[in-house]
């Protein structure tokens, strides 16, 4: 068996009844497995099994439903964008001026004579009363002829067993240009047989205008409803309008100007300050800082140089880039974002079922309750014009636009807004999922934590300078290919440790223990209990110490000079900045929080102890974070998965919504169901309060486009008018339906000023997106505020160097006042003022003083 997914195009769709004959026409085809017809892209994603059914099937069972389908033009896949609501609207634009053109100068003639106006001799009083029908007619031809589609697409869904809106709106319209037709004749016989009486009687009840009115207040609808749709994909043609058309290829030693789509992979390109990353690549050369907001929701531009990789999109800063092209076309990053997005808006929420059942009959039980309206009303003994007047209004009034844009238009609003912070949400499904989750569980190493390990504590010995310790510790590390070394050659330069001068001879890894070597002469050695003991040294000062760093979960190393102990340096994976917040958040939100890794039990507790976790599970293996994953779901909850290595993918694909770390692999991507591109778990905080939003929004629409029409169809039907006289004549029924179709797409746009955001007041703490403010403990983020006072910033371009200068400090989000000349700084962790100092200064400014606030 071979399965296939494909996309095609559908036209002639107009509301949700087109989607469920679609729907219900292909999925009736042997071997087909999964349908999803979307009425505000218009396309349809078919799963099917080659074998019983091929695309010629498929598209001659849209045919039969009354609908043309065709297969996704190959071209539109590379750019996996289209959006067919920009063709409509010059369309209907036209339709509307037409339509208007005609349909004024009829209402002045159809209406002057109540009003007094004056009207042209030929069609005035009952002498000219088939002269007056007959331009009444002539002017609602071209309303009709323009907007002939209703018709065609109307009738045609009603003869093949499937009527829609447009059946309604033909019949209701239709119904009333036959009746104006039938007057004319009446009026004309009168006029034959002077019978004044009957000729007086047709005059008044043409119903030329209600049918011309009728058309042109749908058509209005429409277009508003069009631009209104359009504006929905705002999110994702801003993110299509970041790709530049051009690039600059370094080809022989020349810049030479190609189009973007002549780029190929292993092209040198240069890109210049300002300008935007044609595609995807590796930086060979330069350094700049580039401003990726757009793709990740992240305001601080990322410092870009020499081995770094650049995304196709962003916009470069002040320095020239050159780089070598690694992705281009529909494999780019931003191509790949917004496939994503065009393929969650192709799927359906499980909420979207209740549409589909009430749209797959609404449409015959409307056409049976005007039926019985108009029955009933002359059983009551009213007239044939005054019956046929309400069975039109029901008609009209029932269109069930708003039922199929209820569902499509929030997920197409909530999932773009979700590309543009940073989330991508792959499916219907996981955007509503997310609203039910009430277990989270997270992987520790590069979901919770750093993913890298970095020095977290510096203990001397009794008169040891910490200078000293790490000056010895450095010097040994520098040879070393352990993976902790780096972090502590990193935290030494950041101290201001030198180690030019330094000469290590004899240098030895120990395996398993640690290093040893001569610096300047005198043996060292670091590493960890067993080499202390191997070379007879006494460690016992230190050693109550050294046991509680291990309990927290770090990794306690021994340095030594000569026969001395020196002190202990302390390296661990640590937690992020954001991951004790994120997890507060989400256990405010009421979820239960799980953390899973395959460490050792007593780090893993530690980490977990310090995020605030509610439950840890250490030592487990891939396989059994899917068991676990499991076990909860047995127990009745609904679960999400954050992780981003190899292996979490089984777990990611277990859970109900799988959550991937957007740094982490290939595998945990394509496994899970949201993707955030930023690495950052307060982003996972963001997809569900999205989630939230949309799934509220969705609920919004459907309960307002059901209350319309349960209101208004009985109003329409007449059952005011006996007790009040109230009825709603065609036109009004007409206006009515278009502005439910509007209200539901604007209630839908209401979702693109959503920001993921979770405001949350505890112990002075203020979480707003990804940005904290407040004063809280240490372990709980943002500990100490200071301004730091500078001379030599001139202009924005200053400003952005020492914002990015600062701003790489790790713990450390600054904000700088051009016109102040200062800049404040907000700390996650304890941060020296020589660091502070020395990035401002390494930028070329100088620092005048630093203030704590």
């Amino acid at each position: 068996m071979a399965e296939r997914e494909e996309v095609f195009e559908v036209t002639g769709m107009t509301c949700a009844a087109c989607v469920s004959a679609v729907e219900r026409g292909v999925s009736d085809l042997p071997g087909v497995k999964d349908v999803s017809v979307n009425l505000l892209t218009n396309t349809m994603r078919v799963t099917y099994d080659t074998s019983l059914a091929s695309d010629k099937d498929i598209i001659q069972a849209v045919n039969r439903a009354g609908y043309g389908a065709s297969l996704r033009d190959e071209r539109r896949k590379e750019t996996s964008w289209y959006n067919p609501v920009e063709k409509d609207i010059a369309d209907l634009k036209f339709r509307l001026q037409v339509s208007f053109c005609f349909m004024i100068p009829l209402m002045y003639v159809s209406m002057g004579h109540m009003f007094g106006w004056p009207l042209p001799a030929f069609i005035w009083g009952i002498d000219n009363a088939v002269s007056f029908g007959l331009l009444q007619f002539l002017l609602t031809i071209p309303v009709v002829f323009v907007n002939r589609k209703f018709y065609i697409s109307g009738f045609r869904a009603l003869f093949r067993g499937h009527p829609n809106m447009d059946s309604l709106i033909a019949i209701g319209s239709g119904a009333a240009l036959a009746y104006g037709v039938f007057a004319l004749f009446r009026m004309s016989y009168g006029l034959g047989h002077s019978d004044f009486v009957l000729v007086s009687r047709y005059y008044h009840d043409l119903y030329f205008d209600s049918a011309a009115m009728i058309l042109t207040l749908v058509t209005v609808g429409k277009y508003l409803e069009t631009i209104s749709k359009d504006k929905t994909t705002d999110a994702v043609k801003r993110l299509m309008d970041l790709s530049p058309k051009v690039a600059t290829l370094e080809m022989d030693g020349v810049e030479v100007l190609v189009p973007v789509e002549s780029v190929k992979v292993g092209d040198i390109v240069i890109v210049k300050p300002g300008e935007a990353f044609p595609v995807d690549g590796i930086v060979l050369e330069g350094e700049s800082y580039v401003d990726e907001s757009m793709l990740t929701g992240e305001s601080i531009p990322k410092e870009k140089r020499s081995g770094d990789t650049v995304v196709g999109g962003t916009i470069n800063g002040s320095g020239v880039i050159k780089f070598r092209v690694t992705q281009v076309g529909s494999e780019t990053t931003l191509a790949k974002i917004i496939r994503l997005v065009e393929e969650a808006n192709a799927t359906k929420p499980p909420i979207a079922k209740l549409a589909d059942k009430i749209s797959g009959v609404f449409v015959p039980l409307v056409m049976c309750i005007a039926l019985i309206t108009m029955l009933v009303w002359l059983y009551k003994g009213q007239s044939f014009e005054f019956s046929l007047s309400m069975a039109i209004s029901v008609l009209v009034i029932s269109c069930p636009c708003a039922l199929g844009l209820a569902t499509p238009v929030a997920i197409m609003v909530g999932t773009g807004k979700g590309a543009q912070c940073g989330i991508l949400i792959k499916s219907g499904e996981a955007l509503e999922g997310l609203s039910y989750v009430d277990v989270v569980v997270m992987d520790k190493t590069g979901t919770i934590t750093e993913g890298k390990p970095r020095v977290t504590d510096v203990i001397t010995s009794a008169h040891v300078f910490e200078e000293d310790l790490l000056l010895v510790s450095a010097a040994l590390e520098k040879n070393s290919e352990h993976p902790i070394a780096q972090p502590i050659l990193k935290y030494a330069n950041e101290k201001g440790i030198d180690l030019n001068e330094i000469k290590v001879e004899g240098f030895r890894a120990v395996t398993g223990s640690g290093v040893t070597g001569y610096v300047d002469g005198v043996f060292c050695a670091g590493g960890n209990e067993r080499l202390m003991r191997d070379l007879g040294l006494s460690f016992s000062s230190l050693t109550d110490k050294a046991e509680m760093l291990s309990k927290e979960g770090k990794t306690p190393l021994y340095f030594a000079r000569g026969g001395d102990i020196l002190g202990i340096i302390a390296v661990s994976d640590v937690p992020k900045a954001s991951s004790f917040q994120a997890i507060k958040i989400l256990k405010e939100m009421g979820l239960y929080t799980v953390m899973l890794t395959g460490d050792n039990t007593q780090a893993a507790e530690a980490i977990g102890s310090s995020v605030g976790v509610d439950e840890v599970f250490a030592e487990v293996l891939p396989h059994e974070k899917a068991e676990i994953i499991e076990d909860l779901q047995s127990k009745g909850h609904k679960v999400a998965m954050i992780g981003d290595g190899i292996n979490d993918a089984p777990a990611l694909a277990a859970a109900d919504v799988g959550i991937a770390i957007g740094a982490g692999t290939d595998v945990a991507i394509d496994s899970a169901d949201v993707v955030l591109i930023r690495s950052d778990l307060l982003d996972a905080v963001g997809a569900i309060e999205l989630s939230a939003a949309t799934l509220k929004n969705i609920k919004q629409n459907l309960f307002w486009a059901l209350f319309y029409n349960s209101v208004c169809i009985p109003i329409a039907a007449g059952v005011l008018y006996p007790r009040f006289g109230l009825k709603l004549t065609p036109m009004i029924g007409s206006a009515a339906m278009s502005m439910s179709s509007i209200f539901v797409v604007t209630n839908a746009l209401r979702l693109r000023k959503f920001e993921p955001s979770v405001i949350k007041e505890a112990n002075g703490l203020t979480c707003i997106g990804s940005y904290m403010e407040g004063d809280v403990n240490r372990e709980g983020g943002i500990e100490m505020k200071k301004r730091i006072y500078i001379e030599g910033m001139m202009c924005e371009h200053c400003k952005m160097r020492v914002e990015n200068a600062l701003n790489g400090i790790d713990g450390v989000i600054a904000k700088v006042n051009l016109e102040g000349k200062y800049a404040d700084v907000e700390m996650s962790r304890e941060v020296d003022d020589g660091i502070l100092k020395k990035a401002v200064q390494d930028g070329g400014y100088d620092v005048v003083s630093i203030q704590t606030l």
